[in-house]
């Protein structure tokens, strides 16, 4: 299995899969509006423009598990996202990822290919997948979306 077996449900209700993104290498972020680091989103924006639509992707994984920090709907979402900081980049409807019996499939195929010490503690937690589907950097909440390991991770 690599990433693009992977889907999800974006905010607008459609279908969002990894595998429509072969070739190019992805940024994968558990988000949430109301943290300390939600200002992560104005470098993963600025990434997504840099990066147009033949660079890497970035994708921002909403996610209430950890302080509650996500709390609304996908509607309120995308607006918070949308008004906030011009989001243009893919974002799923949101995911689980603490609970083993509720976990999304990316999730689990983090905990597989790195283990459960690698799932996010908090929010904005950073993945790296390679043109090829395959998991290739970890990076925590308090790294920036744009810094220079990311980006190497990123091959840009």
């Amino acid at each position: 299995m690599n990433a693009y077996d992977i889907e999800f449900t974006g905010l607008d209700g459609k279908p969002l899969l990894l595998s429509s993104f072969k070739g190019r290498a992805m940024l994968i972020v558990n988000v949430a509006s109301a943290c300390g680091f939600t200002p992560q989103y104005a470098p993963m924006q600025a990434l997504a423009e840099e990066f147009g639509t033949t660079g890497p992707v970035i994708i921002g994984l909403p996610c209430n598990d950890f302080g509650a920090q996500e709390p609304g709907s996908s509607a309120v979402i995308s607006d918070f996202c949308d008004t906030k900081f011009g989001v243009t980049f893919p974002m799923s409807a949101k995911v689980d990822i603490v609970d083993p019996t509720t976990r999304h499939l990316f999730y689990q195929f983090v905990a597989n290919q790195l283990g459960e010490n690698e799932l996010p503690k908090w929010n904005f937690h950073k993945y790296v997948i390679g043109p090829d589907g395959d998991l290739i950097g970890s990076f925590g909440p308090r790294i920036s979306p744009d810094a220079p390991d990311v980006r190497a991770a990123l091959g840009v």
